[in-house]
């Protein structure tokens, strides 16, 4: 094995839970648990990552204890006592081949579809009611549905260790609810919750993650995933300086965040001019944290390209294996690659990339 693979099978820490390799399973809605229940299946489909050499596994989003944080009856949902019950046999089986699972946990605000779920006639929620700038869709927030959601957060967070999962990620990428309280263009309140300054408008997020920690302990890992695309707009840059971001994850850092997801569309491009480092690397260096690097990782094809149609194809990873060795970031998460090869990392680890099948949107359909 040469240094480069020898970097990504070696071990790192989050807090104080040791990672077997650098290898992250990402996050990817299935909509494979009916009524919002994951079944033998889906505990089937985890298990099956975790038995063929995955660090670590973070599960598709799983939506909070808010009549409107869900639009598909069909994902998972993170409260009630036959959901959680599926999460925990999910822990059971992915423990049971020596694997490592957290949550991810999600709310998805105003992107929201009400008419195809649970509660159609109940108003999604969003800082000031907005899905993008200028595109009302409901009314702001109240402070009190504020202050509920954000205990619904802590509360799955809580669950999450009660089932025996290893950590939690919360969700704050993409355009979802939290990452509409971090953008100027979904947050116009003049409140506490909102400000000028993307530094102000971590406060809704901040105080999810010190309430968290609170609740479930200094020892119990929780990463923060976030992106400055959003889906409303591909190219948008939350964060327009380093400075900017390093006041930002700052404020989540102090908060109790142990490790940053830092999502890209494709992980090779640079965040800012004049410096080569990527998003995970500049939050590396920014919070001295631990960062997970993501987007199109081992694909030739972003995944806006699966959902018009598009195959991807395995790509070469050595330019990922060699900032990986240089310690730009810490770990690398791999997402429809793993869907489409349970045994990614186990092909990667023999060096037998003649075997990583092609991924295409049919892969979707069904849970192997």
């Amino acid at each position: 094995m040469n240094k480069y693979l020898e970097k990504l099978f070696s071990p790192m820490t989050i807090n104080k839970l040791e990672i077997p390799n650098r290898i992250v399973m990402a996050p990817m809605t299935r909509s494979k648990s009916p009524k919002g229940i994951p079944n033998d299946d889906v505990a089937s489909y985890y298990q099956k990552r975790a038995k063929n050499d995955v660090g670590l596994i973070i599960t598709e989003g799983t939506t909070v204890d808010t009549p409107n944080a869900s639009d598909d009856v069909n994902i998972p949902t993170f409260h009630g006592k036959e959901a959680l019950e599926g999460w925990g046999n999910v822990v059971n089986k992915v423990h049971s081949v020596g694997g490592l699972i957290f949550p991810q946990i999600w709310h998805q605000g105003t992107l929201r579809r009400a008419d195809t779920t649970w509660n159609s006639d109940f108003p999604s929620w969003g800082p000031s009611g907005l899905a993008l700038a200028n595109k009302k869709v409901s009314e702001p927030m109240t402070v009190d549905e504020i202050e509920k959601t954000i205990d619904s957060f802590v509360k799955a967070i809580y669950s999450s260790k009660e089932l025996g999962f290893d950590g939690a990620e919360i969700h704050g990428a993409h355009g979802y609810l939290l990452d509409q309280f971090f953008w100027h263009g979904t947050n116009i309140r003049d409140d506490d919750w909102g400000g000028i300054s993307l530094n102000e408008r971590t406060q809704f997020s901040t105080e999810i993650v010190k309430r968290a920690r609170k609740a479930v302990g200094d020892d119990f890992p929780i990463i923060f995933r976030f992106s400055q695309w959003k889906q409303q707009d591909f190219s948008h840059k939350m964060a327009s300086t380093s400075e900017e971001l390093g006041l930002f994850l700052n404020n989540l850092s102090n908060a109790g965040v142990d490790c940053f997801h830092c999502s890209q569309r494709r992980f090779w491009n640079n965040e800012f001019d004049g410096s080569d480092l990527n998003l995970a690397g500049w939050t590396k260096k920014l919070t001295k944290k631990p960062s997970i690097t993501v987007g199109s990782v081992g694909l030739t094809e972003d995944f806006i390209e699966t959902f018009k149609g598009k195959e991807s194809k395995p790509t070469d990873i050595s330019n990922l294996l060699e900032r990986l060795f240089l310690d730009e970031y810490d770990f690398v998460a791999i997402g429809r690659a793993l869907i489409s090869n349970p045994d990614w990392v186990s092909l990667v680890k023999n060096e037998e990339y003649d075997k990583i099948k092609i991924f295409t949107p049919k892969d979707l359909e069904v849970l192997i």
